[in-house]
């Protein structure tokens, strides 16, 4: 994630913001830039408008989503729905209070999805068979979380963090976060779109390094339920759910990628270094400097960052009394998918003209 600023005080604001708590000035995201703009009343009538200095044209307003969901980004027309919340297919009944803010939160955690995706250059596809939500509150039904045909489901309870801890203690998972759901979900449907539909060599690939995505997927998930993940399973996979099929493999993979990626580009836009501990001689050098955000097509050059940036958090969290913020180890083995993952990416980005 970039770091934002108000452009009306220049005080640090975060990609959520609403309104500067500095100078009360009123803020929108333009997801075209990808910057925090400040809004003024508009000299027509009908509310806020964004105050863009290369665009002296106001037509950027309030996306609808604000009133129901506090959604802070900006679209060109009143009433509009913008590039985020547009991709909600189904989502709480206005009645449903509960449902409502949970909602919320599930929103806030996929805006920042699709900035990164935007940032990254990935093809957001829209309509039947392009990505879309349903956003469902097991309260009143039993939802799967999961992934078919670009419609991604999730359990709103997961915004709750009393279940979901509970979940990822009984599944015995390190980790478990809704954005952490959202980007494994979106990579099942962006292996579609990266590697089914990308160049023939990113297909083969791809089974090379996760496995045939054709195996029976119901034979998978009861052998992995009844016989769990082998024991040698971190050599070769990011975690242990990523041993149960070729897909889920990906999807893991292909999250772990975006988690990466968000959090050395957070690392870099706070001027973070890591320089190594003092007094200790390692056999691998922990120097690595000012953070550098990752470049597409040059993760190997990122992982080598990401390493002593991780043994750095797990340390300060370990002060504070709280678990590793990072409970993985990265194998060769996931390394290498990993680069892989980058370059399906670097393949169909926007900004290389994908």
């Amino acid at each position: 994630m970039r770091a934002f600023a108000c452009t009306v005080c220049g005080r640090l604001v975060p990609f959520e913001a609403v309104r500067c708590l500095h100078c009360g000035a009123e803020l929108g995201f333009e997801p075209g830039r990808r910057s925090i703009v400040g809004m003024r009343p508009d000299p027509a009538g009908g509310g806020l408008v964004a105050v863009v200095p290369e665009d002296p044209d106001p037509r950027y307003r309030r996306c609808a989503g604000f009133a129901q969901v506090g959604c802070n980004w900006l679209v060109e027309r009143a009433g509009e729905l913008c590039r985020s919340c547009r991709l909600t297919r189904t989502r709480p009944a206005d009645d449903d209070a509960e449902g409502v803010e949970q909602w919320a939160g599930v929103e806030a955690a996929k805006r920042r999805l699709v900035f990164q995706l935007l940032e990254l250059g990935i093809p957001i596809r829209e309509g039947e068979h392009g990505l879309r939500f349903d956003l469902l509150s097991s309260a009143h039904e039993h939802v799967v979380t999961g992934h078919a045909d670009g419609l991604v489901t999730l359990d709103l309870a997961e915004e709750d963090d009393a279940h979901r801890e509970a979940l990822r203690e009984r599944l015995s998972e390190p980790y478990r976060t809704v954005l952490g759901h959202l980007r494994h979900e979106v990579g099942h449907h962006l292996w579609d779109v990266l590697v089914r539909d990308g160049p023939a060599e990113l297909l083969e690939g791809s089974r090379e390094r996760f496995g045939d995505e054709r195996e029976d997927y119901g034979e998978a998930l009861d052998r992995h339920y009844r016989d769990g993940a082998p024991d040698d399973w971190p050599e070769r996979h990011v975690s242990a759910y990523a041993t149960m099929h070729p897909a889920e493999d990906w999807a893991e993979t292909f999250a772990h990628y975006l988690h990466v990626w968000d959090t050395l580009q957070t690392a870099e836009a706070f001027r973070v270094g890591v320089a190594g501990p003092l007094d200790v001689h390692e056999a691998v050098p922990l120097d690595a400097g000012t953070i550098r955000a990752p470049r597409l097509g040059a993760l190997g050059e990122a992982l080598e960052q990401w390493l002593p940036l991780t043994y750095a958090l797990n340390a300060l969290n370990r002060s504070m009394g709280s678990p590793d913020l990072y409970p993985f180890v990265l194998a060769p083995a996931v390394m290498e998918k990993l680069v892989f993952v980058d370059r399906a990416v670097l393949a169909s980005s926007v900004h290389a003209g994908g």
